[in-house]
C-alpha cells in the first residue's frame, strides 16, 4: 500500500539540492504528486508531495532524506497525508483560478493584510505569491519606483461585486492598485494592445494645447473636462471645441507637438510589447496630425483619430469625416482584431475618458489609466499609482523579462 508524505525543505540554498534529493527518491521509485519552490533573499523553501509505493520503504526513504538534508545544513519536515486529505486537495485543483495583482510605488504589510482578509472572507484560498517587480535598492525609490506582487487564488467568490468594492476601497485608502482577473488561456495569449492618445499615451490633452496656442485655452479646457467626465456627448463637445480653433495658423501645430510629452512608462511598455511580438494601436478622439507623429516615434502598428480640416493654411473649425467617439473606438478595435485574426479576449484596451469605456468593455483586458472616477468605477481594471508600464504586471510579465 502506498503512502503520501508532504516534505518541506528550507534553509540557505545549495547548488545541486534538487538533483541530489531526486536521486535519492529515484532509488525507491517514489512518485512526485506535486512540487513547488520559492527563493527569498537566498533562502530556499521547497515543498514536495510524494507517493511512496511501498509502506516498507517509507522509513528508509525518510531516513535517507533526513540525513542528506541535515548534511547540507538545511531543515526538513515530514507530514503524513491521508487519502481523504489528498482527495480533497485534488478536488480543489478543479475550482476556478484567479489572479490578484497588487501594484504601486511600494507594497506594505497593511495592504497585503487587508487584501488577504477580503480573499479569505470570500472563501478563496491563496495558492501562490509571486513578485513581478525587480529587486528594489534600499536607497532608491520615490515617484518612479515600481512594486508588484501577484497572488494566485482558487475558489468561487461569495460576492464578486462586494469583493471588488472592498478592493476599490482598499485601493483608495492605501494607495495601491488591485487587479482581479480570471486565470484563463486568453490571459496568457493576448496579442494586441490599443491605446487612447490624450492623457493616456501622452500626458497632455492635445486640443487643450492647441487652444492655448490659439488663445482660447480656458474655454476649450472647460468643455474637455466635462466631456471626459461624461457630462457632455463627445461628438458635440468635439464640435464645440474645434469650432473655437477656427483661424488657427496650421504652422503652429508643430509648436503643439513640441509641447507633447510621453506618459511615464510609455516608451518602456511599447518597447517591451514590440519585443514580445504584440501589435499596437492608437485609437483616439484626438487628431491624426499628432497621432501620426506618435505612431512614427514609437513604431505603432495602427493609428485612428479625427481629421482636422485645414484650408489655405488655417484650421477651419471643422472635422473631416466620421468622428471617432466612444462607439467608433469600439468599432475600430473590432476591425483591427478581425484583421489580425484575434478574438477580442486577446485584446487589451487602455484609456482614461468616458469615451474610452466602449472599447474598454469589449476588450479582454480593459484598463482605466489614471482615469476619472466614473471611468475607474465602470472599467474592470484600473491603474492609478504607476506609469503605463504597469500594464506589463497585469499581463503577468516580470521586470526581469522585459528588454529594458
Amino acid at each position: 500500500m502506498s503512502e503520501i508524505i508532504l516534505v518541506n525543505v528550507s534553509g540557505q540554498d545549495k547548488p545541486g539540492l534538487t538533483s541530489s534529493l531526486m536521486s535519492i527518491l529515484a532509488e525507491y521509485n517514489v512518485g512526485v504528486l506535486d512540487i513547488g519552490q520559492a527563493m527569498i533573499h537566498e533562502t530556499l523553501s521547497l515543498g514536495m508531495l510524494l507517493e511512496i509505493p511501498d509502506q516498507e520503504k517509507l522509513s528508509p526513504v525518510l531516513k535517507d532524506l533526513l540525513f542528506h538534508v541535515h548534511h547540507m545544513g538545511m531543515q526538513v519536515r515530514f507530514t503524513p497525508i491521508s487519502n481523504e486529505q489528498y482527495e480533497n486537495w485534488a478536488i480543489g485543483t478543479g475550482k476556478p483560478r484567479y489572479i490578484i495583482t497588487l501594484l504601486g510605488r511600494r507594497i506594505t504589510a497593511e495592504q497585503i493584510a487587508r487584501i488577504a482578509r477580503v480573499i479569505s472572507e470570500n472563501d478563496l484560498n491563496i495558492e501562490d505569491i509571486l513578485r513581478l517587480s525587480g529587486r528594489k535598492p534600499l536607497h532608491k525609490g520615490g515617484e518612479t519606483s515600481r512594486a508588484c506582487i501577484e497572488l494566485s487564488v482558487r475558489g468561487q467568490p461569495v460576492d464578486l461585486d462586494a469583493m471588488k468594492d472592498s478592493f476599490m476601497e482598499i485601493s483608495q485608502q492605501l494607495g495601491v492598485d488591485i487587479s482581479f482577473q480570471e486565470d484563463n488561456v486568453y490571459r496568457r495569449n493576448r496579442r494586441l494592445v490599443a491605446f487612447d492618445m490624450d492623457s493616456t499615451l501622452i500626458q497632455q490633452e492635445v486640443i487643450d494645447e492647441m487652444a492655448e496656442v490659439a488663445g482660447v485655452g480656458d474655454q476649450v479646457r472647460k468643455v474637455t473636462e466635462a466631456a471626459m467626465r461624461g457630462e457632455i456627448d463627445f461628438r458635440e463637445s468635439l464640435r464645440q471645441r474645434v469650432a473655437l480653433l477656427e483661424g488657427l495658423d496650421a504652422n503652429l501645430l508643430d509648436t503643439v507637438i513640441e509641447r507633447i510629452s510621453l506618459t511615464e512608462g510609455a516608451e518602456r511598455l511599447i518597447t517591451a510589447l514590440k519585443a514580445f511580438g504584440y501589435k499596437t494601436a492608437i485609437i483616439s478622439g484626438g487628431f491624426t496630425y499628432f497621432g501620426r507623429h506618435l505612431q512614427q516615434r514609437l513604431g505603432i502598428d495602427y493609428m485612428y483619430a479625427n481629421e482636422l480640416e485645414v484650408e489655405d493654411g488655417r484650421v477651419t473649425g471643422n472635422v473631416v469625416g466620421e468622428i471617432v467617439d466612444g462607439p467608433r473606438k469600439a468599432e475600430l478595435l473590432k476591425q483591427i482584431a478581425n484583421k489580425e485574426r484575434l478574438n477580442l479576449e486577446q485584446v487589451i484596451a487602455v484609456g482614461d475618458g468616458a469615451n474610452d469605456l466602449p472599447m474598454l468593455r469589449i476588450a479582454g483586458l480593459g484598463i482605466a489609466f489614471h482615469a476619472k472616477p466614473l471611468v475607474k468605477r465602470s472599467a474592470r481594471q484600473s491603474i492609478s499609482t504607476l506609469g503605463l508600464d504597469g500594464i506589463l504586471y497585469l499581463m503577468g510579465i516580470k521586470d526581469t523579462d522585459t528588454p529594458m
